[in-house]
């Protein structure tokens, strides 16, 4: 019998290194207390001579292996613990590469079984790139088998219109894509000496495209976040690093006595808004690529943590395109794919970063599946409430600053009324432009939502993962005849929605969608 299998020794350097940030504390303070001698010196490095030790005691006590049909992650320190993930509930297998593991030539494999949350998949934290390479492929390779042994596939038209055909078409698809190649996208050719594993790239990022990250608004608010951090660390570690809180509050109450230095330490924060976000951005999206391998959509990015994410073809249901106003001024567009029994799907979803939208269109197209219809619009009745609600409650503000700067007779009242007025009118472009963005619309294969303005979504989604309707009706929308019309969906988000439809489009989008589910109903109504 095979003995189990251990994580890396290498990683016993990681793990204390982890632990420094919990230990750091109370080591300063032991330093304090003991007067910087040499007895506190000596119990210092006897704490970290206990961390070392219980570090190794917990990899001893580490182990895996794939036994028939399962993976068994095993932990045995205080308590025993057994972990079982049969092989049929795999739905990707991820690695990444954080900054000291890559240094030791280590990797972080995650399994992903479609759970909610991280306490229910497999995480081994300290394998070779080597192991973590061959563990991936040994998973989904034998996880294919495993399903295939559970649900052989059946024969007849069922089969052949079911979603092992619909994988197989989406892989074709993918391999077809990466012989054309989008514009600017490097696709080597096909060599007969290409294997399923190697797998075939659909796209590769160019690094000029990473230029437009400032304009998603991912990164943007990075500069306060690091300058709120500082601040914070200031006031929690003052006094230990010998500065004290009050320092930093004399500080603080100094610059609020001196505004146009506070404001000049903002605008710089807002100048280095585009340039620190457009950094973190292409940091987290260097070299991005994704290829085709093995019925697998494989998307690999990053710069310091390099990151493999894994999604299975035949799960994929369908594709989420989505514009800031910014990036649709810019002409670019992100795309996350709809995936069945995905966890956290906003970044292990992710197909393509910033990219020209055209391109953006032909790879999610060719890759997954085209939308082949034009969107339809949405009732007038639609136009006038997103124009209310873009307008009105800037007037309202304006009226309110108005009257009190009657009354007061005061200029600030006046300046305020004066730019909520100002807002107002930029509601009337804005809410036009909400109105233009609304649409659906089905093409016999896949149907289509699309909403938003500021972050304008359009949502693709294969009639089979259509699992059932939900049309709701607020107080406002019920004295307006419009609804929301949301189809369910066994992935992604669990649903998309049609904002503000007619009576007529609640019910014949559905009738035309899924005629089967409407039929009794229609033939009791005659």
């Amino acid at each position: 019998m095979r003995a189990p299998l251990r994580l890396s020794p290498k990683v016993l350097l990681i793990q204390p290194v982890r632990m420094i940030p919990s230990l750091l504390l109370p080591l300063v303070g032991l330093l304090f207390v003991g007067g910087f001698s040499g007895k506190s010196y000596l119990w210092a490095a006897f704490g970290v001579g206990v961390t070392f030790a219980f570090a190794v005691v917990r990899w001893a006590m580490f182990s895996y292996e794939i036994v028939s049909d399962r993976l068994e992650i095993k932990r045995s320190l205080i308590s025993r613990s057994v972990r079982t993930i049969p092989l049929e509930r795999v739905r990707g297998v991820d690695v990444s590469t954080p900054p000291m593991h890559r240094l030791l030539g280590l990797a972080v494999l995650k399994i992903d079984t479609g759970a909610s949350g991280d306490a229910e998949e497999g995480k081994l934290d300290g394998v070779s790139l080597e192991e973590a390479e061959r563990l991936k492929s040994v998973l989904l390779r034998r996880t294919r088998a495993a399903r295939a042994a559970a649900h052989p596939t059946t024969t007849g038209p069922a089969a052949a219109s079911g979603e092992t055909a619909s994988a197989s078409a989406s892989d074709g698809a993918a391999h077809s894509v990466a012989a054309a190649g989008p514009p600017g996208a490097s696709a080597p050719a096909a060599t007969p000496g290409d294997t399923a594993e190697a797998g075939r790239e659909i796209i590769s990022v160019p690094w000029t495209w990473l230029l437009y990250g400032p304009l998603s608004g991912a990164y943007l608010l990075t500069p306060f976040a690091l300058a709120g951090g500082a601040v914070g660390l200031a006031f929690q570690w003052g006094d230990d690093l010998g500065f004290g809180r009050d320092a930093a509050l004399t500080v603080g109450e100094w610059l609020w006595e001196h505004p146009y230095l506070l404001l000049a330490v903002v605008l710089l924060l807002v100048v280095a808004m585009p340039v620190v976000g457009g950094v973190m951005y292409a940091v987290f999206n260097w070299n991005f690529r994704l290829t085709s391998r093995d019925r697998y959509l494989v998307a690999e990015r990053g710069l310091i943590n390099r990151r493999s994410v894994s999604l299975e073809a035949r799960r994929v249901r369908g594709y989420e395109i989505v514009e800031g106003l910014a990036e649709r001024w810019a002409g670019v567009a992100r795309v996350w794919a709809i995936v069945t029994g995905l966890g956290d799907t906003q970044t292990r979803g992710q197909l393509l970063p910033d990219v020209p939208r055209a391109v953006a269109f032909k790879v999610t197209g060719e890759a997954i599946g085209s939308y082949q219809a034009e969107l339809r619009s949405h009732p007038p009745i639609a136009r006038n409430r997103r124009l209310f609600r873009a307008i009105a409650p800037w007037l309202l503000a304006a009226a309110v600053t108005a009257l009190t700067a009657l009354l007061t007779a005061e200029a600030a009242w006046w300046i305020a009324a004066v730019v909520t007025f100002l807002l107002a009118g930029t509601g009337i472009p804005l809410g036009l432009d909400r109105y233009r963005s609304l649409g659906h619309g089905y093409d016999g294969v896949r149907l289509a939502v699309r909403s938003g303005s500021l972050r304008r979504s359009q949502a693709v989604v294969e009639r089979r993962a259509v699992v059932g309707w939900h049309l709701r009706q607020t107080w406002f929308q019920r004295r307006a005849g419009v609804y929301t019309l949301t189809a369910g969906v066994g992935a992604g988000k669990g649903g998309y929605s049609a904002i503000d439809v007619s009576q007529s489009q609640a019910i014949g989008f559905p009738a035309e969608v899924t005629p089967e589910w409407l039929a009794p109903f229609m033939e009791k109504g005659k």
